[in-house]
C-alpha cells in the first residue's frame, strides 16, 4: 500500500487551480454514472443507436450490481481520504467503500460498449472515461489499485453485456423472421 500512497501524494504535488477545477468537473461527470446513463437513454430513443443504448444500460446495471452491490460490501476497503485525513479534499468525502471505483467501473464499461459499437465515438468516450478514472486518484478518493481493478472489471462487463445484447437481438431477429414467414 505504500507505493499507492506514494503515487497519490505525487498527484497531490501536481495540484494547481486550473487542474483542480478540471478534475473536479471531470469527476462530477461520473457521479452516479449520470453522464453514461443519460447517453444510454438518449441512444435508446434513437432507432439507429438503440442497440448501443440497450447495451450500455445493461453494462451499467451489471456494474451497479457487481461493483456497488457486491464487491464494495465484500472488500469494504477504506478510502485513502479516510486513512489520511490531512489531505484537503476538493470534493465531498465519499461515504461508501473504495473498492472498486464506481466512477471508473461505470465509465470504462460504458466507453468500451460505445467503442465496440462505434469506433470513432468510442475513442472519445474512452478519453472521457480515462480522465474520470484519473480524477478519482487525483482527488485522493481512490487508490491506484481500485482504479486499475475497475478498468479491468469495466472491460469484462462491457464484453459480457455486448455478447448478451447481441444474443438478445439475434434471437429477436430470428423470431421476427419466423413471424414474417408464417404470415406469407
Amino acid at each position: 500500500m505504500n507505493w499507492e500512497f506514494d503515487f497519490l501524494y505525487f498527484l497531490q504535488s501536481l495540484h494547481n487551480p486550473v487542474l483542480d477545477k478540471i478534475m473536479v468537473t471531470v469527476t462530477t461527470l461520473g457521479d452516479a454514472g449520470l453522464i453514461w446513463i443519460l447517453i444510454a437513454v438518449a441512444l435508446i430513443f434513437t432507432k439507429k443507436y438503440r442497440k448501443c443504448g440497450v447495451n450500455m444500460a445493461l453494462a451499467l446495471i451489471i456494474m451497479l450490481v457487481v461493483g456497488n452491490g457486491i464487491l464494495k460490501n465484500i472488500f469494504m476497503r477504506e478510502r485513502p481520504c479516510w486513512i489520511d485525513e490531512s489531505v484537503e479534499l476538493l470534493v465531498k468525502t465519499p461515504h461508501d467503500y473504495s473498492f472498486p471505483s464506481g466512477h471508473t467501473y461505470s465509465s470504462i464499461a460504458a466507453a468500451i460498449v460505445i467503442l465496440l459499437r462505434n469506433r470513432k465515438a468510442g475513442m472519445a468516450a474512452m478519453v472521457l472515461a480515462v480522465l474520470i478514472a484519473f480524477s478519482r486518484m487525483y482527488l485522493f478518493v481512490h487508490f491506484p489499485t481500485d482504479v486499475l481493478a475497475s478498468l479491468f472489471l469495466g472491460v469484462i462487463t462491457a464484453v459480457v453485456a455486448y455478447a448478451l445484447t447481441n444474443r438478445y437481438y439475434e434471437g429477436l431477429a430470428g423470431k421476427l423472421l419466423e413471424r414474417k414467414r408464417a404470415k406469407t
